[in-house]
């Protein structure tokens, strides 16, 4: 038997993403968006209003990155949340984490998340079902310590997910499966 439940951003798991800027004094703002998706491979799409501190950002610089939160940075990601870059002046000071100006476009790598997506502004749409920030994928990086022999290890990211229906944070650290492999077992 079914229970219905009330309707939320009920989509599990949602990412737990850290968009980074530069503010206009060259400070880094970091916020917590959980509402971000790929749109294509070299694509990301962030559902975010423009009174966020950080779409002005974005639209001023022209630049973001996007860090994957992990397990050890749980608490840092989540103050990235509850504290509005409008009010405080330098959150990522704050928190204790640092930052490395990206190579590629104008905004901060946060060294303490250990997968970064650098991406160029392309625009902001603000119709009835507009995604918010749209940005073009111009670079990924990752932290030597979850990559193994070469590659990326996703179990060693330590990645965090939020869960809508209760506001918990959950870490996504285990394969279970071989994607576009498993399931031709039952292709006939």
């Amino acid at each position: 038997m079914r229970k219905e439940l009330n309707i939320t951003e009920g989509i599990f798991p949602m990412p737990v993403l850290m968009v980074a800027t530069y503010n206009e004094d060259g400070t880094v703002n970091v916020m917590n968006a959980a509402w971000g998706t790929m749109q294509e491979r070299d694509t990301v799409a962030l559902n975010l209003t423009e009174s966020h501190k950080t779409v002005k950002n974005i639209k001023a610089r022209g630049g973001f990155t996007v860090s994957i939160a992990d397990a050890a940075h749980v608490v840092e990601a989540d103050y990235f949340g509850v504290a509005s870059g409008n009010t405080v002046a330098d959150k990522l000071s704050a928190a204790g984490l640092t930052a490395t100006k990206s190579e590629m476009v104008d905004a901060p790598v946060i060294n303490e998340f250990p997968l970064c997506l650098e991406c160029k502004f392309v625009e902001y749409q603000t119709n009835e079902y507009g995604c918010g920030v749209i940005g073009k994928v111009v670079k990924v990086t990752a932290d030597e310590s979850v990559m193994r022999d070469g590659k990326l290890d996703m179990s060693l990211v330590n990645a965090v997910a939020f869960d809508p229906y209760t506001h918990g944070y959950y870490k996504v650290t285990e394969r279970v499966g071989e994607a576009f492999k498993d399931g031709l077992q039952l292709k006939k």
